[in-house]
Formats: C-alpha cells, structure tokens, sequence
C-alpha cells in the first residue's frame, strides 16, 4: 500500500528529501542525488522513531551521526548542514501530536548525539588511515634493498592520496617534505613551505607539555606523542588540528626523521564551541544558563586563600500579571530588557550575570572583600530596574526582591548556598518586595523547617500523628462546665508536639486543612456523644471546633457536618462552630449562606477573635452568628487593680450590644480569678482560659465536669 501523502511515511519522505538536498552538495559519494535520499531514508526514520520513543536512546542519535561518515559525508560542512536541518525540520514533519516543547528537547539531544556520533566515527576512520601511514613509514625504512623501489611506490600513493595531512622534517625541525592535504590545511603552496622550521609553529593555545614532548622525541626519548595543537595560518586565521608526531629511526635504530600525521579538527571544534555556547547559555537573553552558573558558583566555593563570595538572587515582582495581561511575547521582551541592564552592572572582574529560569537571575562576585561588593552589587542592580521598560508602548515599572549571600569560600556547596539565596529572596518578597534582604541561618533554618512540616503534612494525617486537645469553657455564672474547644496537635516523629500555630497556616496553603479540618469535626464530635453517654443529659458539654477560611469556601462543608452528626447520632445544639471575624469582614450572601444553613439546622455559631480585625458592630446584623468570642487583648489589662477604666468600658459596650443582639460572649485568655470576677460583673456569659484549665485530654474535662455536675 502507497502512503498518503500527508500521512507519516509521506512526511517521513519529505524530510528525507530536504535532507539529501541540503547534505548532498557536501558529500563525496559516487551516488545521485536520488539514490543519496534513499540512503538517507532509514536514517531520517531512525530519527523519526527515536523523537517519538517513550524512553530517549542517545545511541540512535550517535549511529546515525557514524551512518553519515560510512556514507562519505566526511566534510564538517555535512555535520552542519545535517544538525541545521534536523533542528529545522525534524520535530515539523516527524514530531506528531507531542509536547513541542518536549520535542525541541528530545530533537536538541539528538543534534548531540548525532555530533558525538559522527566525531567518534571520522576519528576512528582517521586512526585507521593514521596507522596505515605508520605502517607504510616503518616498512620503507626497514624493507630490503630488492623491495626499495616498491615500498617507496606504496609509500608515495598513501602519502599523496591520504586525507590527513602529511609532514616529514629532519632532528633539526627543518621540513623536508608536505603532501598536498597539509598545504591545503594551511592554505600555502610547496614553496611557501620550503625552508620553514618546525619550532616557527608556536601558538598561544599551545599546552605546557607540548614543546617538552617534542624535545624528547627528537633526541630518541620516546617513539611517538599525540596532542591537540593550534597553528596560524598565513591569512591570521586558526588552524586546530589532532597531531600526531612519530620518530623514523634508520636501519642501525638511530634516529633519523620526524613523521607529523594532522588531522584538520576545526570546523569540529567550531562545532562543539557552538554546541557548549548552546548549552550553557539562555536561548532567549543570552546570559550564562543554571548549568554555567553553577559551575562558576562551584569553582569559586572550592576557591581557597582567604577568598569570598557574594551571590544576589533576583525575582522579578508581579511579573506572571505582565505576562498574563500583556501576553508572553511582551514578557520575554521584557526579560531580555532585564537581562541586559543587569549584564551592565556586573562588568568589575570576578562578576558575572545568569538567568536561572523565568523571571529569577542570579549575580555573582568574587574576591577578598565581598562583604562590601555584594551589597553595592545588589545596589545596582535595584538602581538598575528603577526606570520604567516600554513595552508595546506601556512603560511598565520593574520591581525585584533580592536575597543576598555572603561568606567565606569552602564552607557550603552550591545546592546550599542556592538554596539559602531562594529562601531569603523570598522573606524579601514576603516584606513587601522592592528591596533585599541579607541571609539569616536561623530564617533559613526555620523556612527549611516550614518546607519539611509541609511535604510531611498529607502522610502525618495517613499515619494518625494528629491528636485533639480539648480546654473547658466555664459559666462566669456558677462556674459550672458548658463545653470545650477542641485544639488539634501534631505529634511529629522528629519535633515532638506542635500547636497548630506551627501547621495550620501550612495546611491551609497546601489545601491539606479541608480532610484535616474533617477529621477534627468528626473526632471532636464523637468526644461529644461519648461525654453525653457518660455523664447523660445533666451536663450538656458543647464542643466548639474551628474553622478556618478555606473550609469556610469549601462546598462539601455543610454536607460534611451533616453527615458526622448523623453518623455520630450527635444533635446539632451539642456543637458549634468558630469563625474568625477576619474571616467574615465583607463576606458576601454567596459566603455567608452555608454558615446560615448550618445555623438554622440548630449548629451555633461563634464569632472568633472579635475585635482584632477592623469590627463592623452593625455588621453583626446579617451574620448567622449566636456568640461572640472577645480576643485576649481585651481583658488583659484586667489581670492588674485596678483595671484600665477604658478597656472596662470598651467590654461593658460590646457585652450590652451582644446582648441586645441575643448574642452570647464569651472571653478567651482568662488567667486570674480578678479576671473572671471582672468579667462575671461586665455580664460575660463564658469564658475560657488558665485560670481553670489548660488544654488536655478529654479524661480532665471528665472530671471538671464531673465535679460541677455532683456539687
């Protein structure tokens, strides 16, 4: 069956042909352009396959790289032209329906591979010829007089005929004989060379052990060495080559001539400069990537002699609403504006400028004395971002927040010294943004401590590690037990019990606080059933639990009290639920209409922390509250005599306002027996506090309430 032609054989065949015609010009095969794309074909489908396959084999990419060399595609230019147009048109005709930005990836991969490939395969076919020469060299010395005429034929045709180039000079350097590969190397004729001197061919470039190899070889020390060597030609330009340099000796085994075999690696090294630039610098700004950073970064920690560092972190403020609003393209611009200003405030020796990913870059300096260049580097570059970018004709304003990190070279690797900078570029933003802030290993080691209690937070809820603490709420009036708040624990294998001020806020940004928040409603109302069944209707124990705001918008929130109610057998009066005042300020009907189902079923609801946030008293009016929780602020200036005559009036207020609202109060933070009389005389329904208990387990309220119940 024939493919179609937008099928994918057809398009398989597409690239292949684009291929052969790109390549073919370059090539020194006996084949037509036709039969060179049927050559090309199973290549482009090794290719094609190796895009698509589920796991990456760098193999196929390097076989298809030597299958290029075995198809006498031996020219750099070939290698270049091959990549350019893999890079071009490979993921576009073979890539499918995947990820393009997967397949740029996988396709950038191959290009590598394919070089190593193909690199691997010229030098092993190099060698080959290399060693034929040798070969050939040593036999035209050592042959007999008979065979003398023959071998030097046979010498003559690899000579002359070799793709590598070919020099001969005598113990002295002085060249005696090129073959016609070397001269175009160099771009020079034979008489060019004439006369020329082998120690002329310094190069800057040259390694230290280069010309003491050399040295050896000549006086009869060693029979051969191999380096890579740098020449100029004629015209100033580089020539880099492989070297190979042999010791001919005569028949007796003195030395006699030098053989030098150079293979031309230019355009090869070209290659893999062009490929290094590429992996270690941003596409988009073309600053140094994550991978040259922190390679710089490693070299100056290992750095000794006194020697310093200093690292400033950036991270771009608000930059996702520039993105959003104004689309990527106009973001990416305003990256590369980024990037260009901070490149301008790095330029002293020892600093440089990366871009780690999206909007974060990293700046580093190095030296004696970075406790000083480091804070007038991050300087500069807040300086740096104060005048607005034009974009699209919006000047937009630049903002960052930079963590700096400052100290002494060989104390920390880059992972922690990285590591440091992101913590600390964050407490800057968490300050406001706009400014920098200097690294703090006790702020380190507490964010460090906040990132481990977060990723430990879903199994600590799989393997039981939370527990419930419950504190009484007494009667001001005849002191007699109504209830108890239910306070959640952590019991952590490595920091021991943790109050939810430590793992509540985490809960609540991880969304983890909706089944912890469920498993506390549950098991504090079933604490409540059990306290009924133990001591029956003659203490009517209430037990409060808290909710916190993403519960609040939670939509399963009604259905799941009801459903524990049920379950329990528990009626709606014996619980109630607190709700910050935070919380509630401006909620809408849409927020406030679950609390109002829960309320009417017969659930109180009690308003937490009341005056602490910016109280609305006439917005109490339309909440579906039945108690008010005073926040220990209020009282304590009761636990002195005399009391502060304004905090008094200030209760005595709320408490007649509550009540004219059919509102009862109750006070946290009771610590005196001063307090709760105060209190009972400002007209306080309940109240809660040290004074009668802390929270504990639920056998102590047993027993508070077991007292109260028996006199």
């Amino acid at each position: 069956m024939i493919a179609e032609p937008d099928g994918p054989e057809g398009r398989l065949r597409r690239f292949a042909t684009i291929w052969s015609r790109a390549v073919f010009p370059a090539t020194s095969t006996s084949l037509t352009r036709p039969e060179f794309e049927e050559l090309l074909l199973p290549l482009a489908r090794r290719l094609s396959e190796a895009l698509r396959a589920r796991t990456f084999e760098a193999e196929e990419g390097k076989a298809v790289g030597a299958a290029l060399v075995s198809a006498h595609c031996t020219d750099p230019d070939a290698l270049t032209r091959s990549l350019e147009c893999v890079d071009a048109y490979l993921v576009l005709y073979c890539g499918g329906d995947g990820s393009q930005e997967d397949l740029r990836i996988r396709s950038a991969r191959l290009q590598h591979a394919m070089a190593a490939g193909f690199a691997q395969a010229l030098r092993e076919r190099t060698l080959a010829e290399q060693e034929a020469i040798s070969v050939a060299a040593l036999q035209a010395q050592g042959v007999v007089a008979q065979a003398l005429h023959a071998t030097e034929a046979r010498f003559r045709a690899v000579f002359e005929g070799a793709a590598i180039g070919i020099g001969m000079a005598d113990l002295d350097g002085n060249i005696l004989q090129v073959n016609g590969a070397l001269l175009r190397m160099f771009g020079i004729n034979d008489q060019t060379m004439g006369g020329r001197n082998v120690r002329e061919w310094t190069h800057p470039d040259d390694a230290p052990q280069t010309w003491t190899l050399y040295d050896e070889l000549v006086r009869g020390e060693r029979e051969h060495y191999h380096v890579e060597k740098a020449f100029y030609r004629p015209d100033g330009t580089v020539l880099w080559t492989n070297l190979t340099v042999s010791l001919l000796r005569d028949a007796d085994g003195n030395p006699q001539y030098q053989l030098a075999l150079m293979e031309d690696t230019t355009e090869r090294r070209l290659l893999n400069l062009r490929l290094r630039y590429e992996a270690t610098h941003d596409a988009l700004t073309g600053l140094p990537n994550r991978t040259l950073f922190f390679e710089r970064l490693e070299k100056a920690l290992g750095a000794g002699n006194n020697q310093r560092f200093g690292l400033c972190y950036l991270d771009l403020d608000g930059f996702k609403t520039i993105n959003d609003s104004l689309g990527h393209a106009a973001g990416d611009r305003l990256l590369v504006e980024v990037a260009d200003r901070l490149q301008s405030c790095a330029t002293a020796p020892g600093e440089m400028v990366a871009r780690l990913g999206g909007d974060e870059f990293v700046a580093l300096t190095t030296g004696p004395d970075t406790e000083r260049e480091v804070d007038e580097l991050a300087g500069r570059i807040m300086n740096a971002l104060i005048t607005p970018v034009s974009i699209d004709g919006r000047d937009l304003t630049v903002r960052g927040s930079i963590g700096i990190v400052e100290g002494p070279a060989g104390e920390r690797g880059p992972a922690e010294v990285l590591r440091s900078a992101d913590i600390t570029m964050y407490r800057a933003k968490s300050a406001g943004g706009n400014r920098f802030e200097l690294a703090d290993p006790e702020a380190d080691a507490r964010a460090i401590t906040r990132h481990g209690l977060t990723t430990a937070l879903p199994a600590a809820l799989d393997r039981n590690e939370f527990f419930i603490e419950y504190q009484p709420l007494v009667h001001l009036g005849d002191g007699s037990v109504r209830g108890a708040e239910a306070l959640v624990r952590w019991l952590h294998p490595q920091h021991g019990v943790l109050g939810p001020d430590r793992f509540i806020p985490l809960a609540e940004h991880t969304g983890l606080i909706v089944p912890l928040g469920r498993w506390v409603l549950e098991q504090s109302v079933r604490q409540a059933r059990a306290w009924r069944e133990t001591y029956g209707d003659g203490v009517p124990l209430r037990i409060n639990v808290n909710l916190s705001p993403c519960q609040l918008t939670h939509p399963g929130l009604v259905q799941d009290t009801v459903d524990i109610l049920e379950r329990t057998g528990v009626a709606p009066d014996a619980l109630c639920l607190e709700v910050t005042e935070s919380a509630l300020i401006g909620a809408d009907d849409d927020l406030l209409k679950p609390l109002r189902r829960l309320a009417e079923m017969g659930v109180d609801i009690a308003l937490d922390d009341f005056g602490t946030g910016y109280s609305n008293l006439a917005n109490l009016r339309r909440l579906p509250v039945s108690i008010l929780k005073l926040d220990r602020s209020f009282t304590q200036s009761m636990q002195q005599f005399p009391a502060d005559p304004v905090d008094l009036k200030i209760v005595e207020g709320i408490v007649s306002l509550a009540h004219s609202l059919n509102l009862a109060v109750t006070v946290e933070g009771v610590e005196t027996g001063a307090q709760a009389e105060q209190l009972r005389i400002l007209g306080c329904d309940t109240a809660q506090g040290w004074y009668y208990a802390r929270p504990g387990p639920p056998e102590r309220l047993h027993d508070l309430a077991l007292v109260d119940a028996t006199g």
